[in-house]
């Protein structure tokens, strides 16, 4: 890693003022490396290595004893960890769950909440979600005898490849059934208005569920405020879990006696789970909504992790983060953008309508990364042409987002990206 230039003394400031900075020692950090992908997957703490390690010792001296007698009963993991999480999405007790996996939730909970009566019988979603999520809810229309051409409406994006939350609902027609969309595009970083979305869909009558996993850890939400149905999310990006580590969901306690049609065991009633009865017994409250038994060694490192966000405090990450952000988004438009040309910045300039990362675009974004990588600097490729940077407020400084930009500059100042030419890894 080069950085020729001297980092200027309003930087260093901003990294002595920053009260979130003694978290970065508590997480382990790729050496010589500045990591911008968190928005992609966390970095280890130290305290998820320790509740790992902890669990894995209760395997090993408790064996099945662990599900009732570890530290943490493992009979009772999904439900306690999900209330640690209902502190950051303003929920209750009972409402969030650690279970499964994002796609797997989302399976979950649309065959119970897409309900289609009549000619209410379409579900509303946008063309720049996660194509994981479209899979699911073309996969739910033919469960239930619907053609996703007809009956999934997409939300398009304008020229700037941005939703409009306006447009979205003069979507919200008679004919639409529930509206699932995320909370922060995957691709431009654009953090859409949920309360406004979920209170315009209840005026319709409409259900509203959302895709949070790239905004849980990094913003605040008020889900019961504002009486958003249903939402869900995975826990190894800004919450830091571990790869793959088991997700969450959240259904708002008004609908705790919906019927879950991808019933399993483990969403059964826990006084009753042992009783091995062939009638399903669910679980009072959002608990029912579990399929299969807990991956404990997935879910161990997330409550570590979660114990680290909720000692930062979510309120205090979100305004690092958008300090983090608006800081790179200065200097992209200040020393990138007037000086190299293809450079465009697609991620919304509004601290109130953006997520944890910032998005450019260049034609040449694959190899950019790839040189950026070759100088220390890890951050995202989704290609053909979007670069995301994720200063994460856990574990990156105002001089590593200085530093960051600095490196981009020298890289197209010397036209270092062109010898990569060619060159595109699998996962990045």
């Amino acid at each position: 890693m080069s950085v020729r230039n001297q980092i200027p003394a309003g930087i260093l400031s901003l990294d002595l003022k920053d009260e979130l900075s003694g978290f970065r020692n508590r997480f382990y950090i790729p050496q010589n490396t500045i990591y911008m992908d968190g928005n992609s997957l966390g970095l280890l703490s130290v305290d998820s290595e320790e509740s790992l390690l902890r669990v894995l010792d209760e395997w090993k001296k408790l064996a099945i004893k662990g599900w009732t007698e570890g530290k943490r009963p493992w009979f009772w993991f999904a439900e306690e960890i999900g209330t640690m999480a209902s502190k950051l999405v303003g929920a209750d007790p009972g409402e969030v769950i650690m279970s499964g996996s994002t796609t797997v939730n989302i399976h979950a909970l649309i065959s119970s909440f897409f309900t289609p009566e009549g000619e209410r019988n379409k579900i509303l979603a946008d063309e720049l979600n996660f194509p994981s999520d479209l899979y699911a809810l073309k996969g739910q229309l033919m469960l239930k005898g619907f053609d996703p051409d007809k009956h999934l409406v997409l939300a398009k994006a304008g020229e700037k490849g941005l939703l409009d939350e306006k447009s979205i609902i003069e979507l919200m027609t008679d004919e639409t059934a529930l509206v699932f969309l995320p909370s922060v595009l995957y691709h431009t970083g654009q953090l859409l208005d949920i309360k406004m979305l979920t209170e315009e869909a209840a005026k319709r009558g409409i259900l509203t569920g959302f895709d949070c996993s790239h905004s849980a850890g990094a913003i605040p939400h008020r889900f019961n405020e504002w009486g958003v149905d249903f939402a869900l999310w995975c826990s190894y990006k800004y919450l830091n879990g571990g790869p793959g580590s088991t997700a969450f969901f959240y259904v708002n306690k008004k609908h705790f006696g919906k019927e879950p049609f991808l019933a399993g065991w483990f969403g059964c009633n826990k006084e009753k789970q042992f009783d091995m009865l062939n009638e399903f017994i669910p679980s009072p409250d959002a608990g029912r909504w579990q399929i299969s038994s807990p991956a404990i060694l997935s879910s161990a490192p997330v409550e570590g992790a979660l114990k680290i966000t909720l000692e930062a405090g979510i309120d205090r990450i979100r305004k690092k983060s958008v300090q983090l952000t608006t800081l790179l988004a200065k200097m992209i438009n200040e020393r990138i953008i007037p000086h190299y040309q293809g450079f465009r910045l697609i991620t919304p300039t509004d601290p109130s309508k953006r997520g944890g990362h910032i998005a450019i675009e260049h034609p040449d974004a694959a190899m950019i990364t790839e040189a950026l990588k070759a100088r220390g600097v890890i951050p995202d490729l989704r290609p053909p042409s979007i670069i995301r940077i994720a200063p994460v407020a856990l574990y990156n400084s105002f001089s590593e987002v200085w530093k960051v930009v600095d490196i981009l500059a020298e890289i197209m100042k010397n036209n270092e990206y062109v010898k990569f030419r060619g060159q595109r890894r699998t996962v990045t």
